[in-house]
Formats: structure tokens, C-alpha cells, sequence
């Protein structure tokens, strides 16, 4: 799965979930907070996405997750983690 793949799952979770970004440019410099989420609305979006994208990221990486992009770069590293090695 690629970088944009990962970006297209978490924006549309982000859609879906916290009203006051329907209809918004979503780019990844911005954080959920930007976005209108409140900290129920950013668990939800975080869990949906790692369910989806089959991922798991402990907590305590989560919150060092500053924006969109900070958080993107993680799931690909857990990406890289769970992807089978020949």
C-alpha cells in the first residue's frame, strides 16, 4: 500500500467522522484538531484507519503524531513491520 493509499483511508475516515471537515481540502501539514476533531472524534479516526489499513501503532507513538503527516509516516512504519520478509 502506498503513501497516498494510506493518506486516502485516514482522509476518508476523517470525512466521515468529524463533521467539520466535509467539504474541506485536507493536506497532510494539518492536525486533526485543525480539522474540527475533538480528542473522541481523533480516537475514532486513528482506530478506524489502523483497522482498515490492518495496522497496529502503540499509544505512546501516537501521541508524538503532530499532524496528518506524522501520523501517516507511522502507519507506513508499522506497515513495514508487519509486511512479510522473504
Amino acid at each position: 500500500m502506498t503513501r497516498s493509499d494510506i493518506f486516502a483511508v485516514v482522509k476518508s475516515n476523517i470525512q466521515t467522522i468529524v463533521e467539520e471537515a466535509q467539504g474541506m481540502e485536507i493536506t497532510e501539514e494539518m492536525s486533526l484538531r485543525d480539522l474540527g476533531a475533538d480528542s473522541l472524534q481523533i480516537v475514532e479516526v486513528i482506530s478506524r484507519s489502523m483497522k482498515e489499513l490492518r495496522l497496529k501503532v502503540p499509544r505512546t507513538d501516537l501521541m508524538n503524531a503532530r499532524d496528518l503527516k506524522g501520523l501517516i509516516d507511522l502507519f507506513e512504519t508499522a506497515q513495514g513491520r508487519s509486511s512479510p520478509r522473504p
